[in-house]
């Protein structure tokens, strides 16, 4: 791997990742314009170390595409000659690499425009905020290409859109825009065209300023409680609820809010 950005050379990533920062917040950018951003192994092991080795001052991530396209998905010349072994292993490296993202030290904002197609909608699906520009569109092409999604779409997918819906996908083709993909869930915000980087960073920005065990506990906690049975569910909550409480900057908010030193919630 080569040095990703002159703005943090401790971080070593191949030429397909860029890297740069914001203060708190840490940009990575996928750069191969030339392949629509396709996903090969080099850059699913970039995804994976940048996300388990980023800087301890990094409070959260946006995660956007150079060029017209977010991501094309797999890079299909990785697959051409693989036997089966070699596949289950091609598909766990995705696994491995989108669980740094899903579960990892901090939450991920995506900005989609272009194509968010096959890997790159699971690669989307795998962060926690995504905000899409007008001309993001989502496929599931595998069944055309005669393969099968690899990188965590059969499992994130269904809970994002619905079972039938991503079946519909798979074997139809049928692709949706931006407007109706913000209503099935695909994303969380839609905004104008070039927009879509300054929205994340605003929204980054925002989540960088959380106290670090309040958006800890939203990225680890939510998703297992939605999987599992509702009194372990309660249980963990109250667990987590007692933790984030009693950290000391926990503390210190709740004091500025008492003592009026605090914004209050209002409708943005």
């Amino acid at each position: 791997m080569s040095a990703a950005s002159s703005s943090d050379p401790a971080i070593d990533l191949p030429p397909s990742l860029l890297f740069e920062r914001r203060g708190p917040v840490g940009l990575l950018r996928l750069s191969r314009p030339q392949k629509r951003n396709a996903i090969d192994d080099v850059t699913i092991q970039g995804i994976e170390h940048f996300f388990s080795a980023m800087p301890d001052d990094i409070k959260a991530v946006v995660l956007h595409g150079e060029g017209e396209h977010f991501c094309a998905g797999l890079d299909l010349s990785e697959l051409a000659e693989s036997d089966i072994a070699g596949g289950i292993a091609h598909s766990r490296a995705w696994h491995r690499a989108f669980e740094h993202i899903e579960f990892g030290r901090v939450p991920v904002v995506a900005v989609l425009h272009g194509a968010v197609v096959g890997g790159g909608l699971e690669l989307a699906a795998a962060c926690h905020i995504r905000v899409a520009e007008r001309s993001a569109y989502y496929a599931l092409p595998e069944g055309s290409r005669g393969i099968f999604v690899g990188g965590g779409g059969s499992v994130r997918l269904p809970r994002l859109v619905g079972v039938s819906r991503v079946i519909d996908m798979m074997l139809t083709g049928r692709t949706y825009g931006a407007e109706e993909g913000a209503a099935l869930g695909f994303s969380h915000y839609v905004v104008d065209a070039g927009a879509g980087l300054a929205k994340a960073l605003e929204l980054a920005e925002r989540i960088a300023g959380n106290a670090p065990m309040t958006n800890f506990a939203a990225i680890h906690v939510l998703p297992h409680n939605a999987e599992q049975d509702r009194a372990s569910g309660l249980l963990m909550e109250s667990l987590m609820s007692a933790i984030a409480q009693g950290d000391p900057e926990a503390k210190r908010r709740l004091r500025d809010f008492l003592e009026k030193r605090a914004p209050k919630t209002v409708h943005r």
